[in-house]
């Protein structure tokens, strides 16, 4: 589970990011953005909604944006409900904190949202809440097979 699971999911997709390993905790916006020197907007959060009874996303959005209720409704005509804390880890595999697209236990569909196009670069999480991974909004949206939405103020 984690940062192993990242790993695999890497050597397996034939890409060598590599996984920025912390002492301090990198488990909320705030905290990522110190321990790396940037802005809350760099971090690209990985939040984990269930829209019906056996389907479950993961949206990915800029640090500083939250989501929109009406947008993510108007987008995946249904209301989301963000997973509790036992359903994060029994569905994706990674811890909270940690929570990120790449090595997920069960495959979910991924969603950029696409207030991560204002950065050159982001930081996903790598699978544990000390960890991170830098790419580009474009390699991110490669590696995770994700689909660009707008589901963010």
């Amino acid at each position: 589970m984690g940062v192993e699971d990242v790993k695999r999911y890497f050597q397996e997709k034939h890409v060598n990011y590599e996984i920025l390993e912390f002492e301090a905790s990198t488990a909320t916006v705030e905290l990522a953005a110190k321990a790396l020197g940037v802005e809350p907007g760099w971090i690209a959060k990985t939040m984990s909604f269930k829209v019906s009874q056996d389907q479950c996303l993961l949206v990915l959005a800029a640090g500083d944006r939250r989501v929109d209720n009406r947008k993510f409704r108007d987008a995946f005509q249904a209301k989301g409900r963000m997973l509790d804390l036992d359903e994060v880890v029994r569905i994706t595999g990674h811890p909270v904190g940690g929570v990120c697209p790449f090595g997920v236990k069960n495959p979910l569909p991924v969603y950029l949202d696409i207030s991560l196009q204002d950065y050159p670069f982001v930081y996903p999480a790598a699978g544990s809440p000390n960890s991170a991974v830098k790419m580009t909004p474009d390699e991110l949206q490669e590696i995770t097979d994700g689909n660009w939405v707008d589901v963010c103020k």
